[in-house]
């Protein structure tokens, strides 16, 4: 066990976003972790080429309702991040906002409350054609709108399944029965949507992966499930694991940013597990079979408010991870217990300061 002396932090009229983290790194609580975790994620961010890290993100829980999407896209577009692992919802909602429709935060009476629902009726809301998540409120008839952009989306994967069919008729079969990936799934969505703030278009263009591993619980998977009773469009589940598999293998060195827990947690440290001892890489231009330097992440961040006394995957600790091997026994890793729409900005904001001055 080591000791350091707490240092109080001091807050001046101009105090930047990154003096005010580096004054909470002498803190300690929750303020401490989360100055660990900015120096967690710049450590990742400024390796060398040579030990370039690739950066994962997990996305669960409601956070581009609650106003967290510009932040996930500028991360995207700045490659803070390299693959993004989240939960359907959130590419439901990214592309409710890229289609202009908008979000509706509660505010007045409800504010001081603890739920507020307290302030809202609930029953009244569903009569008027609105849905509440916490205090945030879209209107149903943004999901019509959402029902047909996806629809347009699926008729051209279609249409060009048929015309690949039509071009390679003396290919076999199985080659011509082309099945999308859900990551190539979410890339033309991406590349479907005009809107500069949107995830999956900064993704798309930016050429970061998005895999949705539980895209079926969302409206895109209702909507794409509906579409495939009447149509040829072919979607395969699993392939996204190959291919996650191979990134994760490829990599010199990895770093996870994880927000909330969920799905996308596991989704993300399962590729760890199922990593082979020894993988192909390229060096000198070659490419060349070598033995895995390390045994799950090199860093890892999590950021949850659920605790790890229920048993649950978004409340278990970085540490639990090492003893399955998902995080390596000398990882740099750290839990900040927070709402993610409090830190991810903190930590964004840090990180892009810190990195600007290199």
């Amino acid at each position: 066990m080591r000791l350091k002396e707490v240092q109080g932090v001091k807050i001046g009229k101009k105090t930047s976003v990154d003096e005010l983290v580096r004054g909470l790194g002498g803190c300690a609580f929750g303020a401490g972790r989360l100055a660990e975790a900015v120096d967690i994620y710049e450590e990742m961010l400024q390796r060398g080429e040579g030990e370039k890290t690739t950066k994962f993100l997990g996305v669960a829980g409601a956070l581009v309702p609650a106003g967290m999407r510009t932040v996930l896209a500028e991360m995207i577009r700045e490659r803070l991040v390299d693959v993004v692992v989240t939960t359907g919802a959130n590419l439901v909602h990214d592309i409710l906002e890229a289609l202009g429709e908008r979000h509706y935060k509660i505010v007045g009476e409800a504010v001081g409350g603890a739920d507020p629902g307290a302030a809202v009726d609930d029953v009244w809301l569903r009569g008027e054609g609105s849905d509440r998540i916490y205090d945030v409120i879209v209107r149903d008839e943004a999901f019509a709108r959402l029902e047909d952009f996806l629809r347009g989306v699926f008729e051209k994967l279609g249409q060009k399944r048929a015309e690949r069919e039509e071009r390679e008729k003396r290919v076999e079969k199985k080659e011509r029965e082309k099945r999308y990936s859900i990551r190539e799934l979410t890339r033309a969505i991406g590349e479907s949507l005009s809107d500069p703030d949107s995830i999956l278009r900064s993704a798309a263009e930016s050429g970061v992966p998005v895999f949705c591993p539980a895209i079926a619980d969302s409206m895109i998977g209702l909507h794409a499930w509906i579409y495939k009773q009447t149509s040829n469009l072919r979607v395969d589940a699993f392939e996204d694991m190959k291919e996650l598999v191979d990134i994760f293998c490829e990599a010199k060195r990895t770093g996870v940013l994880i927000l909330g827990g969920g799905v996308p947690k596991n989704f993300i440290f399962q590729t760890a597990l199922v990593a082979p001892p020894r993988v192909q890489g390229r060096d000198g231009g070659e490419e060349q079979e070598r033995e895995r330097e390390r045994e799950g992440f090199d860093y890892a961040i999590q950021i949850t408010t659920e605790t790890p006394e229920n048993g649950g995957l978004s409340g278990a600790t970085l540490d639990e991870a090492k003893s399955w091997g998902k995080v390596g026994a000398n990882a740099r890793a750290v839990t900040v217990y927070c709402d993610a729409t409090i830190a991810l900005p903190i930590i964004v904001a840090a990180v892009r300061e810190r990195t600007a001055r290199v």
